[in-house]
């Protein structure tokens, strides 16, 4: 299995960018499409966006268009999320996730098999 952490979270101001990391271990990074999800308090897990496993193809949920872009770098077992125009809406837990299945783009949380523990993003008005 591979292990996953984030890192790169913290409290901003509305406007502001904010980029996300998460690094993998244990298995090879690219037998893996990646995803991003996030938790607010109160809220259930949502996704957020996700990258196949050559990083050609991205997907994004509707929330995080044209504002977060997902990239990733396999020679660093690393993937990111870069986020602009950051709203208070977006504070929340954020999680990376790997998926070992095929089938792409892959939305749901049962889809993904390997979780980080989530680092927290905090957007103030």
């Amino acid at each position: 299995q591979v292990q996953l952490v984030e890192s790169g979270g913290g409290l901003v101001q509305a406007g502001d960018s904010l980029r996300l990391s998460c690094t993998g271990s244990g298995r090879t990074f690219s037998n893996y499409d990646m995803g991003w999800f996030r938790q607010a308090p109160g809220k259930e897990r949502e996704f957020v966006a996700t990258i196949n496993r050559s990083g050609g193809s991205t997907y994004y949920a509707d929330s995080a268009k044209d504002r977060f872009t997902i990239s990733r770098d396999n020679a660093k077992n690393t993937m990111y999320l870069q986020m602009n125009s950051l709203k208070p809406e977006d504070t929340a837990v954020y999680y990376c996730a790997g998926d070992r299945h095929w089938g792409f783009p892959n939305v749901q949380n049962d889809e993904y098999e390997y979780w980080g523990q989530g680092t927290q993003v905090t957007v103030s008005s």
